[in-house]
């Protein structure tokens, strides 16, 4: 399977094949046209196809090109925004829905994995959530009192980790978490769905949508697919240019992964409390000889994207915080960054699209549970399509409004204006040729900012840096070795291609 969002090669890509498809070339009508072919899309397009929708999916990469096949693929209803906050934000009854919801989707997965024989690693495992210090224990204490009134009363508090070098203080135990491997399951879905007689149309990018009774999803190349709904499972949603983008913010987010024997740490899921926070899990692998070795997958080291410029000091802080917390671990063998929308009020959007016609939905808004997140999104959108009532419906519901999450809101979309400074600031390079191969740097040209990129032949390609979306200028992310945009997310390869919306227009090719 390709690299498709970045330059880093995930664990999950090797040795998963998709099934065959091709791109659209022709117009065609359906039921239901879902746009994005991750886990959420796939999920989505299965469980209609299931009630007899005929549904066709398009997808401008390939199956699981873009985030899902970067995720660390945690199955977990212990939220990582913490049940104190829910609480605070959508009260008791929401937080439990919350925890019900993430809880029944881990369920559907284990279902669906099983009724299809998809091998696909999906194991049920223990959850651990551990504090670091003292003030991080008493968060932890507040967090188990916030689960005892949503009723769920078999997570408890251990007094210490299954791993002895993780802490020396508590933590709390959440039982039936799950994990499994993404794109094995995603193949095995995709091709059910096929099966079920769905077609699915990648490397077709979808330029435009119009929008009405009947709503069409039109390629850059003229090809529309007609239809009476539309599910737009982007990641980042392209069909919405303002509003979405203002209560969501994106953030990379960084795993390396190194062996240890196997069963040297207990196969469990753990996360820390720490801003940002560390999250941990296994799975099994084989090591050069040929006998049976466990990989442990750390991840963390968020950050704003487009916002940093220094990724591999990101791989580096999580390297030394494996080795002190797992001292066991052997050589990082893989290492990756993915991007994950953070809502400002910590739940996803599910649901019809804001100020869009009945029939456009969206799912976005990912939150570090896009797993979870997408099953949710392949249920609820089911029900919706079929008209049928769902209890989570208002919970995620996109056109949500929280009194209680504006300062997060103001916060975020304050940081975005910041990001308009970067029109008056100097280039990094004052001529092309300072450019060096396999790197990308900006070049200021009178009111202008350009993208240059070098390639390995040592030729250089410009473009206008300015993101197609909204106007911010991008930045070169030497990890992914893609053009980012500090404001909503959207990312270009390094000739300015879209690899990642809402941006859906490349950058300006500049001669």
């Amino acid at each position: 399977m390709k690299k498709e969002s970045g330059a880093s090669l995930p664990v999950w890509v090797e040795e998963v094949h998709m099934p065959a498809t091709s791109p659209l070339t022709e117009n065609l009508k359906c039921d239901v046209c879902v746009v994005g072919a991750g886990l959420a899309g796939i999920t989505t397009a299965y469980l209609l196809a299931k009630e007899g929708k005929r549904v066709i999916v398009v997808e401008a990469k390939t199956i699981g090109g873009g985030e899902t096949g970067r995720t660390t693929a945690h199955l977990s209803n212990a939220l990582d925004d913490r049940f104190t906050e829910l609480i605070r934000l959508f009260g008791v009854d929401g937080a439990r829905l919350a925890a019900q919801s993430h809880g029944t989707a881990i369920d559907k997965i284990e279902e669906i994995a099983n009724e299809l024989s998809i091998d696909c690693d999906f194991r049920r495992v223990d959850g651990y959530l551990f504090a670091n210090d003292r003030k991080e224990e008493e968060e932890l204490m507040k967090e188990l009192e916030a689960l005892q009134q949503i009723g769920w009363l078999d997570v408890i508090l251990r007094k210490q980790s299954p791993v002895a070098t993780l802490t020396a203080l508590p933590c709390l135990h959440f039982p039936n978490q799950a994990h499994f491997h993404p794109l094995k399951y995603l193949a095995g879905v995709a091709a059910a769905f096929l099966d079920k007689g769905g077609k699915i149309f990648t490397d077709t990018k979808i330029e435009r949508f119009e929008s009405g009774p009947v709503v069409a999803a039109v390629s850059d190349k003229g090809f529309s697919v007609a239809a009476n709904h539309l599910v737009v499972a982007t990641n980042s949603p392209v069909n919405d240019f303002v509003t979405m983008h203002t209560k969501q913010a994106p953030y990379r987010s960084y795993v390396v992964a190194a062996a240890v024997k196997s069963g040297e740490v207990p196969d469990a899921l753990y996360w820390d409390m720490q801003d940002p926070y560390h999250y941990i899990r296994l799975m099994k692998g084989k090591a050069a000889g040929g006998e049976d070795v466990d990989l442990l997958l750390v991840g963390g080291a968020d950050h704003k994207t487009g916002q940093d410029d220094k990724p591999q000091v990101h791989y580096d802080e999580l390297e030394r915080w494996m080795r002190l917390r797992f001292p066991m671990a052997g050589e990082v063998v893989y290492r990756w960054s993915g991007q994950v929308l953070e809502p400002v009020d910590s739940l996803a959007f599910i649901g019809r699209n804001p100020g869009d016609t009945e029939n456009v939905f969206i799912v976005t808004g990912d939150s570090g549970h896009g797993m979870t997140h997408g099953t949710i999104a392949g249920m609820l959108l089911t029900d919706l399509i079929m008209e049928r009532p769902n209890p989570w419906e208002k919970l995620y519901d996109p056109a949500r409004v929280s009194l209680k999450s504006s300062g997060e809101f103001l916060k975020e979309n304050l940081n975005v204006a910041a990001q308009f400074k970067d029109y008056m600031t100097s280039g990094e390079v004052e001529y092309p040729a300072e450019v060096m191969p396999g790197t990308g740097r900006i070049m200021r040209q009178g009111m202008k900012k350009i993208a240059v990129y070098c390639d390995q032949e040592g030729v250089r390609h410009e473009c206008s840096a300015v993101c197609t979306h909204l106007g911010c200028v991008v930045h070169w992310n030497s990890a992914e070795h893609s053009w980012d945009c500090p404001c909503h997310g959207s990312r270009f390869d390094p000739f300015g291609r879209v690899i990642t919306g809402p941006a859906i227009k490349d950058l300006e090719k500049l001669d």
